[in-house]
């Protein structure tokens, strides 16, 4: 055998080499089953058992990939006949990818630290995924310039030295990062925006649920279901409505107007007066003006003999005063907050009276079942007060009319004749 290895002078530092990769296999197998044994047995005392979303990550898998590359690191200068220049390159390929296992393995860890996060109540609302983000990048940079300098086998100082002067471009490179950083901190300090939060920004068209805040993005799934991926720093420079408040709160608002005919609108009579009085929502109301009219009424003496001197109720105050009861009473309308009624500004398309109220529900269904419920029932009882909606002349409009116009030609062409 020493006969063999002395004319072959190159076959022991091969078996040597066949040795020590054969020892760093067998040293990868043994670490790892023994971390993943500790690993397996320490989270099995915890609420996450053997948690498979957490195994997923591979941070044990990728943490004992050091073992391998230290016994080739540690082995390699063991060889005998090997040129000082090989063992000088695999010692530094070797320890730079102990460093990248370690960066790795830092990450997935990290991976893990935010799955178990989310998966506190608290979460939504502090999320750490962008700070998550910026602690990778750290770990990464600083990975890379070890590896660099492990590669050409200088000491990483000099490389760091260097990172003064290289620090207005390293700005300008990660001028994206640093700013989605700073709106980051600001979203979460000031809890602009939650996970789960109700946002609209019309300019970028997102209008949905918030579903993820990350370093640089967030994004929006929309109520069509589409999602809206956002610069991060939109939420910081741009404005936008967060509907959370209104979530929050359990009321929807109503804010939404009829709009009457103004030539509709006038006093009431005394049997149209007696007629509304029968509505049980309009009984009280009408019983406590009356006093009131006739009290004033009393006080004019001879002038209350001209109409237009007595105050009188009409169609349309006896309306809103329907329509606020109504609301009062309403079911699915919430007393403890804001109930008005009130006329608007008129305007060429009539005269509107707006509605002002919030529902008892914020769920979008039910909010706007309520508010077509509400308005299904005041446009069906408007003409039991003779007013009527305003809307512009239809075709049915047109075809109604045509036949009294056709009579008054008619009737111009006979007197002519």
């Amino acid at each position: 055998m020493n006969r063999i290895l002395a004319e072959y002078v190159w076959l022991s530092p091969l078996l040597a080499l066949f040795a020590l990769v054969l020892a760093a296999l067998f040293a990868n197998f043994v670490v790892k089953a023994l971390l993943l044994r500790l690993f397996n047995h320490f989270i099995g005392l915890t609420a996450y058992g053997r948690d498979q979303q957490i195994r997923r990550h591979g941070a044990i898998e990728r943490f004992a990939n050091i073992m391998p590359a230290f016994v080739v690191s540690t082995g390699i200068g063991l060889i005998p006949d090997l040129p000082h220049g090989v063992v000088t390159i695999v010692q530094n390929v070797a320890t730079a990818f102990i460093i990248l296992s370690l960066a790795l393995s830092i990450s997935a860890t990290l991976n893990i630290v935010d799955t178990l996060y989310h998966r506190r109540p608290s979460a939504r609302l502090k999320p750490i995924k962008g700070y998550i983000q910026v602690v990778k990048i750290a770990v990464y940079v600083i990975a890379t310039l070890l590896i660099i300098a492990t590669l050409i086998d200088k000491s990483p100082i000099i490389l760091l030295s260097g990172l003064g002067a290289m620090a207005a471009v390293l700005i300008l490179v990660f001028q994206d990062t640093l700013l989605s950083l700073v709106a980051g901190i600001q979203i979460s300090s000031t809890d602009m925006v939650r996970v789960g939060d109700w946002i609209e920004m019309p300019d970028q068209n997102a209008d949905g649920n918030v579903i993820e805040i990350a370093l640089h993005t967030v994004k929006v799934q929309n109520w069509d279901k589409t999602i809206t991926t956002l610069p991060i720093r939109t939420l910081v420079t741009d404005p936008f409505k967060n509907w959370r408040g209104m979530q929050e709160s359990g009321g929807r608002r109503i804010k939404r107007s009829l709009h009457l005919d103004q030539t509709s609108i006038r006093f009431l009579d005394p049997a149209e007066y007696a007629k509304l009085a029968q509505f049980g929502m309009l009984e009280t109301y009408l019983q406590n003006k009356r006093e009131e009219l006739d009290a004033w009424n009393s006080k004019l003496g001879e002038a209350a003999r001209f109409a237009a001197n007595r105050r009188r109720s009409t169609n349309i105050g006896v309306f809103r005063a329907y329509v606020e009861t109504y609301l009062q009473r309403h079911p699915g309308i919430r007393q403890d907050m804001t109930i008005l009624v009130r006329q608007m500004v008129p305007a060429a398309d009539g005269l509107p009276i707006e509605i002002y109220a919030f529902t008892n529900t914020t769920a979008w269904a039910e909010y706007e079942g309520i508010q077509s419920d509400i308005f299904d029932h005041l446009y069906a009882i408007l003409p039991e007060f003779d007013l009527r909606i305003f809307q512009n002349p239809s075709g049915h409009d047109l075809k109604t009319l045509a036949p009294s116009l056709r009579r008054v030609e008619r009737g111009a062409v006979a007197a002519t004749a």
